[in-house]
């Protein structure tokens, strides 16, 4: 079952779309798992649906997938926008358990995202470790968003002299996220999170995954080395591939399987 439309969100104040994608099967007894599962900067709440095997996977592993729309926000509160962080975290979870018949346990819930949505799933995962037992983060950007800030920041001119359209776009995006002075906080900076969670006793187990040929992947090698350094039950994959669907595609599996075993 596929359902794709719009819910009204009392912290956006807003109409705002998202589909949902439950397996084929009726589920008589209990609950089923849920997965929030995260869309990237060029993509939308339709994006996962439209471009991998999700609906084999709702079946094959029994899981409802809840995929919301956050456009370019990096899922931040907003400094000239929405409080997308709010919404995604706190106000979805709670709109979509009345609505649908999903577990409420840590344990059968989890946050998993490409890109940008591979950012959004960590910064949810590590902020409420109480709320989502597993995180898959494919291919995630901005690990390092402190070091991204802070750059633009000092070299505006050449990132957009060198970056074309598509840097004034994302610094306009950042802009809108954090401000015109690119003011982040802990809460922002992954590494951050981790370590602030790494005394914590509850943890979210921790998926990773890049593409070989991806253009982060020596930004997600780099933080693979600092946050194997902490206490938290975190495994990093990389295979063939780039940052496109069909790496999301089969490592959103390889995540899946992760989480179930």
């Amino acid at each position: 079952m596929i359902l794709r439309g719009n819910v009204y969100s009392e912290v956006l104040h807003l109409y705002t779309g998202i589909s949902v994608l439950a397996p084929d099967q009726y589920q008589e007894e209990g609950a089923y798992r849920v997965c929030y599962l995260l869309h990237g900067l060029h993509n939308d709440q339709n994006s996962w649906i439209d471009s991998t095997l999700l609906q084999i996977f709702a079946r094959e592993y029994n899981v409802l997938f809840v995929l919301p729309a956050v456009g370019r926000s990096f899922y931040a509160d907003m400094k000239h926008g929405y409080n997308y962080f709010t919404y995604v975290s706190e106000e979805l979870p709670k709109i979509s358990k009345k609505v649908f018949n999903i577990s409420a346990k840590r344990e059968d819930t989890a946050v998993i995202g490409c890109s940008m949505g591979g950012y959004g799933a960590l910064k949810c995962a590590l902020t409420k470790p109480e709320q989502y037992g597993f995180c898959g983060a494919i291919s995630p950007a901005c690990l390092f968003i402190d070091e991204h800030l802070n750059g633009l920041r000092k070299n505006t001119d050449y990132w957009l002299k060198t970056g074309g359209p598509e840097a004034e776009a994302i610094l306009r995006d950042f802009q809108t996220a954090f401000g015109e002075e690119l003011a982040y906080t802990d809460g922002d900076e992954i590494i951050k999170l981790a370590e602030k969670l790494a005394s914590n006793s509850v943890r979210p187990k921790i998926y990773a995954a890049c593409g070989a040929e991806d253009n982060l992947r020596k930004e997600n090698l780099r933080f693979k080395e600092q946050i194997e350094k902490l206490n938290l039950d975190y495994t990093y994959e990389e295979w063939e591939g780039a940052h496109d669907w069909q790496f999301f595609n089969d490592a959103l599996k390889k995540s899946l399987q992760v989480w179930h075993t």
